[in-house]
């Protein structure tokens, strides 16, 4: 008898993520949608619709549906959910999947009904909701149905969600509005603040990534990248060194590691007393960001580890959480008759 496909989906304000039971992580892509306003059709989804991002013409529309954490555009974020299930699942889809996907801690029951009637929509059977640090927590082979205090910091595109979980549920939380977006946008500024010099937001993540750093110890490289001068309006090149970088991330990190230490104030003693032993745990694609583990380790005084392919962590736990639904608090599982 053949039964349906479950689904694992890291809805992310930069990628997009699906794990499918028994295959892993089947695709990773950007959570980008090119749009024909004349036909109003969608033309391209993920890495093609990526390289129209600032490149396209009027008629066409580069959209990333989703803002920090959260669906900006409720249409457009249902078709690339009904793209990603159609790939996934295949067209025909006689048996509709059952989908388990994350949301940021802190949204609203509005907003978290919005993704999981894009998520219906797309072509799911049943949908189920999990919030992202208890994916995350998962994906990165925590057991958390244990009394035992893990703490999780997931740094994603949009929100970074910190959260100390203990017996399958969340006892702490806090989330703040500054991931590898907000990162981007504070090197596009300084650019344009320092050198007079207007660069892209890919530009500005090409720089992130190559030679970022947060920390007086981390790396010293510098990169040659194009940009238009703010005064002759001309194309123009410029170097960007790691010592810059670390001077435009300053504050956006400091607010970071601030919202952690609200977090580890706010936590029972007991629990603290593991989290010392067991560490931090960083997930998301920020947590890759040069420096910024030794940074958190010096700040808290506890030892910081960086999960095992920190960007598949959530897309990893939502299935694993689909797989023990029985396993999870009930109030951290969201479906339908739940949500209020």
């Amino acid at each position: 008898m053949l039964k349906s496909l479950d689904i694992g989906i890291d809805l992310g304000t930069a990628n997009i993520l699906v794990y499918v039971k028994g295959k892993g992580i089947v695709l990773k892509e950007p959570s980008v949608v090119a749009i024909d306003k004349v036909k109003n059709k969608v033309l391209a989804v993920g890495n093609d619709a990526r390289e129209m991002l600032g490149r396209s013409p009027g008629s066409i529309q580069a959209i990333r549906p989703l803002k920090e954490g959260v669906i900006a555009n409720y249409t457009v974020t249902q078709k690339l959910l009904a793209y990603v299930i159609q790939k996934v699942a295949g067209r025909s889809m006689f048996f509709k999947p059952r989908v388990m996907t994350c949301v940021p801690i802190g949204i609203t029951s509005v907003e978290k009904r919005a993704v999981m009637e894009a998520t219906t929509q797309g072509g799911a059977s049943k949908t189920y909701l999990i919030e992202e640090p208890l994916a995350a927590a998962l994906g990165a082979g925590l057991d958390i149905s244990v009394p035992r205090g893990n703490m999780v910091v997931d740094i994603g595109g949009g929100t970074t969600d910190i959260a100390v979980l203990s017996l399958g549920g969340i006892v702490v939380d806090a989330s703040i509005r500054i991931g590898g977006d907000h990162f981007d946008e504070c090197i596009v500024r300084y650019v344009k603040k320092e050198h007079n010099v207007s660069i892209g937001e890919r530009t500005a993540e090409e720089i992130k990534m190559k030679v970022a750093t947060v920390s007086k110890d981390g790396r010293n490289e510098s990169i040659t990248v194009r940009g238009r001068d703010m005064v002759t309006g001309l194309p123009t090149s410029l170097s960007v060194n790691s010592a810059e970088c670390r001077e435009a991330l300053e504050d956006s990190v400091a607010s970071l590691l601030a919202t952690v230490r609200g977090v580890l104030e706010k936590c029972p003693p007991e629990l603290a007393a593991d989290i010392v032993d067991n560490g931090i745990y960083m997930t998301g694609g920020g947590a890759m960001l040069d420096g910024l583990a030794e940074v958190m380790q010096r700040e808290t005084g506890i030892t910081t580890h960086i999960a095992e392919n920190p960007l598949d962590c959530v897309a990893l736990g939502t299935g694993k959480a689909l797989e023990n639904l029985d396993k999870l608090h009930p109030g951290t599982i969201y479906n339908s008759s739940n949500l209020v």
